[in-house]
C-alpha cells in the first residue's frame, strides 16, 4: 500500500501514518475545488499583472460595460487599447487586423483567461522546478484553475526526477524522495502527464473538497477496491504556520482497460483536498498547499463562474462508473446513448455520473443555486466506432479530460464580453463555430403563413417571387440568412418596392423575414425570451435547450492549450441554467433541483444536422450562381430533408429528455426510500420512464434511417 505522507510548510520528512475509524459504506461528503492545467511555458507574475493593469486601466478609460447589445463601437474601443503602454508585458493582447487575425493555436492560457474572461491570478507558487499560477473569476470560491509549467524544460520521456526513489529507514518506514516540498507542484507530476500524453499540454487533474474524515474513507476505497489506482505518494498531509493541516490524495482516474484487470492510466490525477482548521475564526480554502495569495484587482465588468461539471473521454466507460460508484458512491444521472449521440458514422456512448447533493433552497435567491458547489457532475464519453472526435482524442493523445464547464448568471452578457474583449484587446477566446442555420434561415415555405398563425398569407408562386426579391435585395442572403442588425424600418423601406407584397400584408411579410433570423429557437422556446435575447443569442452563437420548464444555455471555447492546427485538445464549455420558478405547496419558492436544464441533450442531434444545412445552403448558394436551376432545386431538396428531419427528432428528444428527468428522479427518490412498497412503486415509475426512453431512443433511430435514405436518394439521384 502507498504511504501517508505528512510534512510542514518548511521540510519534507516522510513517514508511514495510520488511518483513523471512519464509518464505512456511507459515500463521502465532497464538492468541487479546482482544476488543474499542465502547460509548455508560463511568464513571470509581472508580466500577467502588468497584463492585469492594463484591463483595468482600459476598463476605466472606456467606460466599457458588457451588455447584450455589445459596446457601440469596437473600433474606438481598440484604438483606446493600442494607445495604453504596459510595462514588463510581451507577446500577447497584440492588435488584431486583417493582416494580423486571431489565432487560437498556441496561445497562453493564463493570458486568455486574464483579457478574454476578466480573471486574475490571485496566488501563486514558485517552487524548485516548477511555476505555478491560481486563476480565478471575481468570486474565488468559485472556479478555480491551477496551471503549472516547468522552469527549465525537459523531454517529456525524462524519469530521472518520477516518483519511485523509495528509502526505507531504520525503523521500517517508506520515505519518498521527491524534488519539491509540495509533491503536487513536482516536475515529476508535469514529466508523468506528458510522457502519457504525447508531449501534449492538458489538463492533468481534476480536485475536489472532502469534508472532514472523508479523505481518510476514500484512501481506504481505492486501497481495498482498487489499490492499482493508488498513487506512490499516497496520501500527503501538510501542516501551515497557523496550525492548520491539509490533507491531499491523489489516485489515477482511469485503468488503461478494463477496470482492475488492466494496469491503472497514469495520465490523469483525481485529487482530494481536506482542511482541518487550526481554529474556528481561521480561513478556510481549498487552494493547494504552496500557493500564496497575491493581490487580484478585478475590473469590475467580469462574471463570477462556478464549476458545473466536468467530462471525461476514455476507454472503458462501464469501469469509469464502477470505480467512481465503489470509491465515492457516485450513481449515473443520465445516459445519452448511440440513439442520441449519432452523427454520421460517429458514435459515441455517454453516461453524467454525479453524487447526490440535496436541492438548493435559494429562498428565490438564484445566486444561491448559481454558487453551490456540491453537487459533482462527471459525464464520461466512450466511442462505438473508429471514427469521430472521442475515438480520435483518445487515440491521438490518450485518456483524457476533454472539457470542463463552468456556469456564469448571464451567458449573453459573458460571451458578449468576450467576444467584444477579443475584438479589442486582440487576446482571449474564440468560440464554436455554430451555423445561422442552427437558429434559423429563410425559407419560402415560411412566406405560407403568419408568425405565429395558421392563417395564410401567401400564395405558392408569391413565395417564391418574395424569396427571389429578398435575396436580390439583401434582405437575406442565398443561404437565406437574415442580417442579425437588420430593422423593420429598413425590411419595409425595401419590400415597399416588392410588387409582390400588398400594403395590407407588408407587415405580416415583415415579421416572417425578422423572425427567421431566430426561427428554430423560437420553435422551441416560444415566450420564453424577448427578441433582443434570441437575436443575442444567435450573434455570439450560444446554444440553448430545454427540459421541461427549465432552460439551458451553452456554449463552447476552441481548443486550448493546443500548439498547432489540428491537435486534438481540451476546450472551456461555460453554460447557464434558467431554473423555473416554481412555488411549493406552501407558497414559497421551490427548492432548485441540481443540474437543472440537463446537458444538452437536442444539441448532440440538433448541431450536426444545423451543421449538414449549412453545407446544403452553401451548395444552394454555387447552385445560383451558376445558374443552374437543376442542382438548385436538388440542393433545396436536401436543405429541405435536413430541415425536416431537425422539426421530426425535436419532439422525439423532448420525449427521451423528459423520461430520462423523470427516470432520474425516481432512481434518486428509490435510493432514500425505506419502505418495501413505496421501494416497488418508485422501481415501477422508474423502470416506465426507462421503457419510454429506449422507445424513444428506438424511434429516434428510425428518424434517422429514415433521412439517411432520402439523402442517400437524393444524392444518387439525376
Amino acid at each position: 500500500m502507498p504511504p501517508l505522507l505528512d510534512t510542514d510548510s518548511s521540510s519534507m520528512s516522510s513517514l508511514l501514518a495510520g488511518t483513523e475509524e471512519v464509518e464505512t459504506g456511507i459515500p463521502p461528503a465532497l464538492s468541487f475545488s479546482h482544476i488543474h492545467l499542465y502547460t509548455k511555458k508560463l511568464l513571470p507574475l509581472s508580466d500577467y499583472k502588468s497584463l492585469e493593469q492594463r484591463c483595468n486601466d482600459f476598463a476605466s478609460a472606456s467606460s466599457f460595460t458588457p451588455t447584450q447589445a455589445g459596446v457601440e463601437s469596437l473600433d474606438a474601443m481598440q484604438k483606446i487599447w493600442t494607445s495604453m503602454e504596459i510595462a514588463g508585458y510581451s507577446g500577447f493582447a497584440a492588435e488584431t487586423s486583417p493582416a494580423n487575425p486571431y489565432i487560437s493555436q498556441g496561445r497562453d492560457v493564463v493570458a486568455q483567461l486574464i483579457c478574454g474572461l476578466g480573471f486574475r491570478v490571485s496566488s501563486v507558487y514558485d517552487g524548485a522546478d516548477t511555476t505555478t499560477m491560481l486563476v480565478t473569476s471575481p468570486d474565488k470560491t468559485g472556479v478555480q484553475f491551477v496551471v503549472t509549467a516547468q522552469k527549465t524544460e525537459r523531454e517529456p520521456t525524462d524519469g530521472t526526477l518520477s516518483p519511485g526513489k523509495t528509502t526505507v529507514s531504520t525503523d521500517g518506514v517508506t520515505k519518498l524522495s521527491f524534488n519539491d516540498e509540495f509533491v503536487h507542484f513536482d516536475v515529476s507530476q508535469l514529466l508523468r502527464f506528458f510522457k502519457n500524453h504525447q508531449g501534449r499540454p492538458g489538463i492533468s487533474c481534476l480536485a475536489f473538497e472532502v469534508t472532514s474524515g472523508d479523505i481518510t474513507n476514500i484512501y481506504n476505497n481505492y486501497s481495498s477496491k482498487h489499490p492499482k489506482l493508488l498513487t506512490p505518494q499516497g496520501m500527503v498531509s501538510y501542516k501551515d504556520g497557523a496550525g492548520s493541516i491539509t490533507r491531499v490524495l491523489e489516485v489515477f482516474a482511469y485503468y488503461k482497460g478494463e477496470k482492475k484487470v488492466s494496469d491503472a492510466d497514469e495520465g490523469t490525477i483525481l485529487r482530494f483536498v481536506e482542511k482541518k482548521l487550526s481554529h474556528a475564526s481561521a480561513k478556510k480554502s481549498c487552494k493547494l498547499p504552496g500557493l500564496v495569495e497575491v493581490d487580484a484587482t478585478f475590473d469590475g465588468t467580469s462574471f463570477p463562474a462556478y464549476c458545473d461539471h466536468w467530462v471525461s473521454n476514455v476507454v472503458s466507460r462501464t469501469g469509469f462508473l464502477d470505480t467512481l460508484e465503489d470509491t465515492l458512491g457516485f450513481t449515473p444521472k443520465v445516459d445519452f446513448n448511440a440513439g442520441v449521440v449519432a452523427a454520421g458514422e460517429a458514435q459515441i456512448e455517454s453516461t453524467v455520473t454525479g453524487n447526490t447533493a440535496a436541492p438548493v433552497d435559494t429562498g428565490g435567491d438564484d445566486k444561491i443555486a448559481l454558487k453551490d458547489q456540491s453537487q459533482v457532475y462527471l459525464p464520461i464519453n466512450n466511442a462505438l466506432t473508429p471514427v469521430g472526435h472521442v475515438h480520435g482524442f483518445i487515440e491521438e493523445i490518450g485518456q483524457g479530460v476533454q472539457h470542463v464547464a463552468s456556469r456564469v448568471s448571464d451567458l449573453i452578457a459573458f460571451i458578449q464580453r468576450a467576444n467584444d474583449c477579443r475584438k479589442m484587446t486582440g487576446e482571449g477566446f474564440t468560440f464554436l463555430n455554430i451555423p445561422q442555420s442552427y437558429y434559423g434561415v429563410l425559407m419560402k415555405p415560411q412566406f405560407l403563413k403568419k408568425v405565429d398563425s395558421n392563417e395564410p398569407l401567401l400564395a405558392d408562386e408569391d413565395a417564391t417571387k418574395v424569396m427571389h426579391f429578398a435575396e436580390e435585395n439583401g434582405l437575406c442572403d442565398l443561404t437565406g440568412a437574415v442580417p442579425l442588425d437588420i430593422t423593420r424600418d429598413e425590411v419595409k423601406t425595401k419590400l415597399s418596392k416588392c410588387s409582390t407584397v400588398t400594403a395590407d400584408k407588408l407587415d405580416d411579410v415583415m415579421e416572417v423575414i425578422m423572425r427567421a433570423r431566430f426561427v428554430n429557437l423560437h420553435t422551441l422556446l416560444r415566450g420564453h425570451m424577448s427578441e433582443k435575447s434570441y437575436v443575442a443569442i444567435v450573434k455570439n452563437k450560444i446554444l440553448v435547450d430545454v427540459q421541461g420548464e427549465d432552460l439551458l444555455f451553452q456554449i463552447f471555447t476552441s481548443n486550448v492549450l493546443q500548439e498547432n492546427v489540428g491537435d486534438e485538445a481540451p476546450f472551456f464549455e461555460f453554460i447557464q441554467r434558467v431554473c423555473s420558478e416554481c412555488l411549493g405547496p406552501d407558497g414559497c419558492p421551490a427548492k432548485v433541483k441540481p443540474g437543472c436544464g440537463g446537458f444538452g441533450i437536442r444539441n448532440f442531434l440538433t448541431l450536426f444536422l444545423s451543421i449538414e444545412v449549412s453545407k446544403a445552403m452553401m451548395e444552394v448558394k454555387d447552385a445560383k450562381l451558376a445558374n443552374d436551376e437543376k442542382a438548385v432545386t436538388k440542393a433545396m431538396n436536401r436543405v429541405q430533408a435536413f430541415t425536416d428531419q431537425l422539426n421530426e427528432a425535436n419532439p422525439i428528444l423532448t420525449d427521451i429528455s423528459d423520461a430520462m428527468t423523470a427516470e432520474g428522479a425516481y432512481l434518486e427518490d428509490l435510493a432514500k426510500a425505506t419502505d418495501e412498497a413505496e421501494k416497488a412503486r418508485l422501481k415501477k415509475l422508474a423502470d416506465e420512464q426507462a421503457s419510454k426512453k429506449k422507445l424513444g431512443n428506438e424511434t429516434l433511430m428510425v428518424c434517422s434511417k429514415k433521412y439517411m435514405e432520402i439523402m442517400k436518394a437524393l444524392r444518387e439521384g439525376a
